[in-house]
């Protein structure tokens, strides 16, 4: 006779309900191993787009090439306004000179080797801390190993009457530029 199978003697064992729920260990591995390759993936863009972003400059945080610098009676004869040194490395000076006054825009550079010299009220020069190259209050050099005076920046009156300062044009002593009418303004 033929027997018929029983259910407990099947081919295919069967799995109570609550184990089949449960992960498995392949699973378990991997999970592990799709998280360890996202987190490089992850790095690796991160680092990616770090190093891309040394590749664009950032937006310029130099001061603007011109400003207004107030009005001419606002400075006073034979001084020098330090008011714009830090934020515009500029000195403006108004100086009585026997053809009458004028009013002109130092750089803040010195000539030697780019240090920022410092205005001496008591001695009245620019003297530089690095080197001790000695400026008249012109800017002309006259002690230590500055090779040539301090450069002027264009200064003129805007059209409303205040002094306008623009640093993208210099003027040097030594080629004779200090007599153009933009190298400083005059008054009788």
């Amino acid at each position: 006779m033929s027997q018929a199978a029983s259910p407990s003697t099947s081919a295919t064992p069967q799995k109570p309900a609550a184990a089949a729920a449960q992960p498995t260990r392949r699973w378990f591995i991997l999970s592990w191993f799709q998280a360890a390759w996202l987190a490089f993936t992850a790095t690796m863009t991160a680092w990616f787009l770090w190093t891309l972003r040394f590749l664009f400059p950032n937006a310029s945080m130099e001061p603007p090439m011109t400003f207004k610098a107030g009005y001419p009676d606002q400075y006073e004869d034979d001084k020098v306004v330090e008011r714009y040194k830090e934020e515009y490395g500029v000195w403006i000076v108004r100086l009585r000179t026997p053809k009458g006054v004028e009013i002109f825009a130092l750089s803040t550079v010195c000539t030697h080797l780019g240090c920022t010299p410092n205005w001496l009220e008591n001695e009245q020069k620019f003297k530089c801390p690095c080197h001790g190259s000695g400026f008249m209050k012109d800017g002309t050099n006259f002690e230590g190993p500055a090779p040539r005076p301090l450069e002027r920046y264009r200064i003129v009156l805007a059209d409303d009457g205040q002094i306008l300062v623009d640093k993208s044009r210099k003027f040097q002593k030594e080629l004779g530029q200090w007599d153009d009418p933009e190298a400083a303004i005059r008054f009788s």
